[in-house]
């Protein structure tokens, strides 16, 4: 006859249990919409890609935060920079 071990969880309270989804990209991209708010029209940040993980990832989390907080963003990449700055809402 075979046993079954019980198994010991430990325990956590329940307020400090992580809520939300907070990826890896949340501080770049927490940065970028604060400075975006600052920026003067006609002005474009400037982003070294040497300094970011991945330009497609940093867009695709910049593209769901700014349309979490219904703002209008475009970017533009070269080999060097990515620029991202307000755009005027389509709609």
């Amino acid at each position: 006859m075979s046993s079954t071990k019980k198994r010991n969880f430990s325990t956590v309270l329940q307020a400090d249990v992580p809520r939300g989804r907070n990826g890896k990209h949340r501080q770049i991209v927490k940065d970028i919409l604060e400075q975006l708010a600052e920026l003067k029209d006609g002005a474009a940040l400037k982003v070294p890609l040497k300094e970011i993980d991945a330009k497609e990832k940093i867009r695709s989390a910049l593209n769901r935060a700014s349309r979490k907080a219904k703002i209008v963003t475009a970017t533009a990449a070269d080999s060097e920079f990515l620029y991202i700055w307000n755009a005027k809402d389509a709609g």
